[in-house]
C-alpha cells in the first residue's frame, strides 16, 4: 500500500470517529461548555494583555529577533554543509548541537 493510499484511508477513518463522535450527547454537551471556557479565557486574556502592552510588545519584538537569528544560523549551517565544512555550534553551558535536516514534499502546480 503506497503513502497515498494509506492517507486517503487515514483521512476515511478519521472521518468516521468524527461522526460517531458527533453523534454522541455527552461530547456535543462537554464541546458547549468548551466554546463557552475558551470565550471567557479569551476575555480574561485581553485583560491580562492589556495591563502589560509594553511587556506584550517586548515579547513580539524578541520573537522577531529569535526568529531572524534562527534563520540566520540556519543559513550559515546549510553554507558550511555545503562546503563540506564541519558544523559546531555550543551554547552557553557548552551543550554541542549538530543539524538536523529535513525534507519535504508539495505538491507541484
Amino acid at each position: 500500500m503506497g503513502i497515498q493510499e494509506k492517507k486517503s484511508e487515514l483521512k476515511d477513518l478519521k472521518s468516521v470517529c468524527k461522526q460517531v463522535l458527533e453523534s454522541s450527547g455527552e461530547y456535543q454537551e462537554v464541546e458547549e461548555q468548551l466554546k463557552t471556557l475558551r470565550e471567557k479565557r479569551k476575555v480574561i486574556v485581553k485583560k491580562a494583555y492589556e495591563q502589560c502592552s509594553g511587556e506584550m510588545i517586548k515579547i513580539e519584538d524578541l520573537k522577531i529577533d529569535i526568529e531572524s537569528d534562527q534563520e540566520m544560523l540556519n543559513d550559515i549551517a546549510m553554507t558550511k554543509y555545503t562546503k563540506g565544512e564541519t558544523i559546531e555550534i555550543k551554547d552557553k553551558y557548552d551543550n554541542e548541537y549538530e543539524p538536523v535536516f529535513t525534507v519535504k514534499f508539495k505538491k507541484a502546480n
